[in-house]
């Protein structure tokens, strides 16, 4: 079927169901942002398959909903269907909700697979339209119906998150959520996130391609835990070891019926902006606390262990990346490359390295004009070819048992870019060492830290169409909940920022069909000193990689962002030099040389 023919057939559907409007999410019945290929209703009803967005149909029209960090990926997927794009001008912002709302005429019918939507949000598109005398129908999944060939629920099995990388074992994470749990007079707590749960079981797979997650719930009682999941999945050891622990394999599907069989007597924790509204609905007698689920803050600390082997697996990531970068110089001046090829190299040299699983994300690497695409992805069939010119954008990262990378560098393949190339690039390292410089007290959020990274853009005029900063995983996903540098008014930009939270420190500048520049490293949250004024914190830069200074203006800059820029390079040649042999060494020497 082709996307006008797809678009064709959920209309019919939508007509069998008194139907005047569809709404489809990007996630799964997880939540997650990147779901199993079972889920990817939404790239497959209208071709755009970016991370983030939502499809709205009605019989007149048909639209995709997302962000500036996909406008040029969406035009390119959806042209020639009779989808149009929709620019949200907020990430996250329920604006499609907003528009139905307002160009419906009262009493519509609006339908959603209330599995894939989140009791907020569920809430919040219900009081959207209740204002308008419309009505919410939450149980239409129109996709089953008409996807013949949907892939099947993965089936790969699971496998265990040695003590020795996780820093605690599962029942000493589970002792610690039951203490929450007392503390809240709660007898259960279910918890659906694919992440939360791989976390707090010590637990891995690879049911999401780059995120080491395995499809599952889990209810976390005082004395046990059920989990459901397809058996198959579970070997029998790790089954023995489950159960010596308490807890219980059961069927991924039984869950509705076991939160439909919880009494009145009992007491069970849900997180109203993780769990589907599908499953919500099934809890028709126990008593419901809605809070946050307990682990997302927890995993976003990490541990003693885990921030000890977070500098241990920059080196490794460092190493791979020198060998990658120094293909790519050698191999340019004998030939051209793609996109692809090298974002192939990069994982082949990471995949050398000790405890290495695979890529943390699809690598994007962006030549000139590719660049300004913020998400751009090649693929063999879709792959500019590198020249020795220019300017070259590549965003990588690595998932090894002992931590997950994320790093970007922006290049100049002739150490000749423009003037406006320079001044634009020099901006975005300033905002980057701003954020990287901080010292800030105890309770900053990341709503308070983002203009620093765009301050130098902003002079200008310029600026960029994404957060500043995510949270990182550990042998997790690479974008974790729920800190970041951001400004909207969300988890992201309003979480305050604790000791042993990983972020990324990500500004950029995109010039579209022309080039883009983005820097990256990961920041580690530190203690810094206290003082009368309260306790203050900084940013320890974790990543080893370095930072092209042919793109540096440095007459633009102050003394003590040029001092840090040699300083960070200093430590580059020395974590790494260590592990490089001498032609590799004399490369380093060369890229880490002062300003």
């Amino acid at each position: 079927m082709t996307i006008n023919e797809r678009l064709a057939a959920i209309r019919q559907q939508m007509k069998i169901h008194n139907l005047d409007a569809y709404i489809m999410p990007s996630s799964d019945p997880h939540q997650s942002e990147y779901p199993a290929a079972h889920w990817k209703s939404r790239a497959w009803i209208s071709g755009f398959t970016g991370s983030m967005g939502y499809v709205c149909i009605t019989q007149s029209v048909a639209q995709v909903w997302t962000d500036g960090r996909y406008f040029l990926q969406c035009e390119q997927e959806i042209k020639g269907s009779a989808f149009e794009l929709r620019k949200q001008v907020l990430q996250g912002a329920p604006e499609h909700v907003d528009w139905l709302a307002t160009n419906l005429p009262a009493h519509s019918r609006v339908g959603c697979d209330g599995t894939l939507f989140s009791v907020n949000q569920v809430r919040s598109m219900q009081s959207a339209f209740v204002r308008k005398n419309m009505d919410l129908v939450t149980d239409a999944d129109l996709i089953t119906p008409i996807w013949q060939d949907r892939p099947s629920l993965p089936k790969t099995a699971i496998f265990e998150h040695e003590v020795a990388f996780a820093g605690k074992t599962r029942l000493e994470k589970l002792n610690e959520i039951r203490s929450k749990m007392t503390a809240q007079g709660a007898d259960c707590h279910l918890v659906t996130t694919l992440d939360d749960i791989g976390w707090t079981l010590n637990l891995r797979g690879s049911d999401v391609e780059c995120n080491p997650v395995f499809v599952a719930h889990l209810v976390i009682g005082l004395d046990r835990c059920d989990l459901f999941i397809d058996a198959a999945k579970v070997p029998a050891d790790i089954k023995a070891a489950l159960n010596s622990d308490g807890i219980i394999i059961r069927p991924y599907e039984l869950l509705k019926d076991h939160l439909a069989g919880l009494t009145e007597q009992q007491t069970i924790i849900v997180d109203p902006n993780n769990a589907n509204f599908y499953l919500f609905s099934q809890l028709r007698r126990a008593k419901v606390i809605e809070m946050e689920t307990f682990s997302i803050l927890m995993k976003a600390i990490k541990n003693e262990t885990e921030q000890r082997l977070i500098h241990d697996v920059m080196v490794k990531d460092g190493v791979a990346l020198t060998k990658a970068f120094m293909w790519l110089e050698k191999t340019l001046t004998q030939r051209t490359v793609t996109e692809y090829e090298m974002a192939s190299m990069i994982a082949q040299y990471r995949s050398d390295q000790p405890h290495y699983f695979g890529e943390s994300f699809d690598a994007i690497v962006g030549y000139n004009g590719n660049g300004a695409i913020i998400h751009y992805h090649p693929d063999p069939h879709h792959s500019a070819v590198i020249e020795p010119k220019g300017i070259l954008l590549l965003d990588s990262g690595g998932q090894y048992a002992d931590g997950t990378t994320d790093i970007t560098r922006t290049i100049s393949l002739d150490g000749n870019p423009t003037a406006e190339q320079r001044r634009n690039y020099t901006s975005v390292l300033r905002g980057h060492i701003a954020i990287a410089q901080l010292r800030f007290p105890e309770g900053t959020k990341g709503i308070q830290m983002d203009i620093l990274a765009r301050q130098f853009l902003w002079q200008d005029t310029l600026n960029y169409g994404h957060g500043t900063g995510h949270g990182v995983g550990f042998f997790m996903n690479v974008h974790e909940p729920p800190q970041g540098i951001a400004g909207a008014i969300n988890a992201r930009g309003t979480t305050p920022h604790k000791i042993g939270m990983l972020t990324s420190n990500e500004p950029g500048f995109y010039k579209e069909g022309e080039y883009g520049i983005r820097i990256e490293n990961l920041i580690l949250v530190a203690n810094d000193e206290k003082t009368p004024y309260g306790q203050f914190y900084k940013f320890d830069t974790v990543t080893l990689f370095p930072i092209d200074t042919q793109l540096v203006d440095a007459s633009l800059m102050s003394k003590s962002e040029i001092d840090w820029l040699n300083a960070y390079h200093e430590r580059v040649y020395e974590q790494l030099s260590v592990h490089l042999d001498d032609t590799e060494k004399a490369w380093m020497k060369e890229k880490c040389r002062a300003v």
